[in-house]
């Protein structure tokens, strides 16, 4: 089982299944970085849901299956590696193979002949052959091994054994020990690190507390003092759209927020940019723009005059033209409490059922509808309530559906009375929301920094060859002396023929200079010893 467990085999087909196990994440929302989504899916599929909870998929990169895969891969890694390093650093300090008594069953097998007188005249020339070679290879960068070969009945062997291509190796090793890097990596990230996500309208401020995310998901390890204090101010979000187009008309183009940012201690406010795929860093964390809306400013007055609610409230985008839905909740001012729940409509058009939509994302016609509902809005029990949703099992609707009264309809600057005399209600003005997520990982520096080196190691492997290349000489005192090159790779490597003749070119030119520099000085020697 540990064999099997540690193969190459079981690690790639762990990675395969990890990758597989990751799809239900983004199949359905997680609670980690999309909690309202969990919720609104549990209103949407109530009998699918609570199946698909027990099966943990709306924590799917925690849950017990996921987990397994992780660490079975993490300990397959480990145990493929640590054999195999130990064996290529032994393979390093040994020397290059013997070579094989039949060179001809290898690949580019080429010989030559070379003309030289017999005896010890021969003998000479294949050692220097083999000396030549020698000299050739290791400037090609091969490790060499120079061989005497068998000798028996008037024939002798020399030959020189030549390997290169352990980066390919040491390359592999490089991008598992990487994968095994990233894997420890990535579980201290999400041990120590958080994400969360905060709604910040125009002009208004967040500070990096815990009180002042809207959702909140630290990793197991993580304390909360270990938040970094610094301030961030959405000045203006600018939101481009495509009109040019018709076909594409109304799709937006670009997304800028300008926020003011401060860092506790410092005075200093510096005016910075935030794009999609293009975060803030500040403090330690990232702030990423992942989406961005309407937030009507609605004034409710009492009978009387006097303004008892006053909020930018954000509306959640329905569709691609930002119909939005949004909840409003006025507590305490009024002699009920009072609930509304409205559409927004950026650029109001009536379809022929009379039904409102917006055709367009920019504000052109705004208009804000609202049914209005009195009662117990259920905020005084102490059990949080998210301020997108109303629960009107306990309250008294006032405006549309059945009662008979129609639906508050409100352009801006516009005021109209609530029903039963409960005051009224004014659309002061329309602000755009930015939906930012706060990031937090502490090892993101080291995922990259192994990221990098698994690309190297696999870059390395996939385009270093391991080849072995021999060179023999071979004494006959019959026969003239023979020089026979071949090589032998270690995987595929389609240049390995290339490679031996090459070498047999550049060897043949070489021994060819070196006889004619031998015959060059003979001819001087006898030349200073005639009278």
């Amino acid at each position: 089982m540990w064999r099997q467990l540690t193969s190459m085999r079981v690690a790639l087909f762990l990675l395969l299944l990890l990758a597989l196990a990751a799809v239900p994440g983004s199949l359905v929302p997680q609670r980690s970085s999309d909690p309202n989504g969990v919720v609104q899916y549990f209103k949407d599929n109530p009998g699918l849901a609570p199946v698909l909870d027990k099966l943990q998929a709306f924590d799917a990169y925690t849950s017990f299956w996921f987990s397994s895969i992780y660490l079975l891969l993490f300990i397959s890694l480990i145990g493929c590696v640590v054999p195999r390093t130990v064996h290529h650093l032994r393979s390093l300090r040994a020397t290059p193979p013997k070579t094989p008594a039949r060179l001809s069953r290898m690949s580019g097998y080429t010989s030559i002949e070379l003309s030289a007188g017999r005896g010890a005249a021969s003998a000479a020339t294949a050692a220097t052959a083999i000396s030549t070679a020698a000299t050739i290879l290791r400037k090609r960068g091969y490790r060499i091994a120079a061989f005497p070969g068998t000798q028996a009945a008037g024939r002798r062997e020399l030959s020189v054994s030549a390997e290169r291509g352990y980066l390919r190796e040491a390359g592999n090793l490089t991008f598992h020990i990487a994968l095994v890097g990233i894997l420890i990596t990535v579980g201290i990230g999400g041990g120590f690190g958080f994400d969360g996500n905060r709604v910040v309208v125009e002009g208004q401020s967040m500070i990096n507390t815990l009180a002042a995310y809207d959702s909140f998901n630290p990793g197991r390890f993580f304390s909360p003092t270990e938040l970094a204090p610094y301030s961030l101010t959405l000045n203006n979000l600018a939101v481009t759209y495509e009109t040019q187009n018709k076909r594409a008309r109304g799709l937006p183009t670009d997304y800028t927020a300008t926020v003011t940012a401060q860092t506790q201690g410092s005075p200093d406010k510096t005016s910075r940019t935030i794009k999609v795929n293009e975060p803030l860093s500040i403090g330690g964390t990232d702030v990423y723009l992942l989406g961005n809306g309407y937030a009507p400013r609605i004034t409710v007055r009492d009978p009387q005059g006097r303004a008892v609610f006053s909020d930018d409230i954000p509306f959640l985008p329905q569709d691609a033209n930002l119909t939005s839905l949004g909840v409003v909740k006025v507590p305490d001012g009024l002699a009920k409490q009072v609930g509304l729940i409205g559409f927004f409509y950026p650029t109001k058009s009536t379809a022929s059922t009379g039904a409102f939509y917006s055709a367009y994302p920019d504000l052109t016609n705004p208009v804000l509808t609202l049914n209005a509902y009195s009662g117990d809005l259920g905020i005084n029990t102490g059990a949080p309530k998210s301020v997108y949703a109303l629960d009107t099992t306990k309250l008294t609707q006032l405006t549309g559906g059945t009662t008979g009264v129609r639906s508050i309809e409100l352009k801006l600057g516009q005021t109209q009375q609530l029903p039963d005399g409960l005051g009224s209600i004014t659309l002061e003005r329309v602000s755009r929301f930015a939906s930012f997520e706060i990031h937090h990982d502490p090892a993101q520096g080291w995922v990259l920094f192994f990221a990098i080196a698994a690309l190297g190691g696999l870059l390395t492997s996939l385009f270093v060859p391991r080849r072995r290349l021999w060179v023999k000489a071979i004494v006959d005192e019959a026969k003239p002396v023979r020089i026979e090159y071949a090589g032998l790779a270690r995987g595929d490597d389609p240049q390995l023929q290339d490679a031996v003749a090459d070498l047999a070119s550049a060897h043949q030119a070489a021994l060819r200079s070196t006889s004619a520099a031998d015959q060059d000085s003979q001819r001087n020697t006898d030349l200073k010893g005639t009278p």
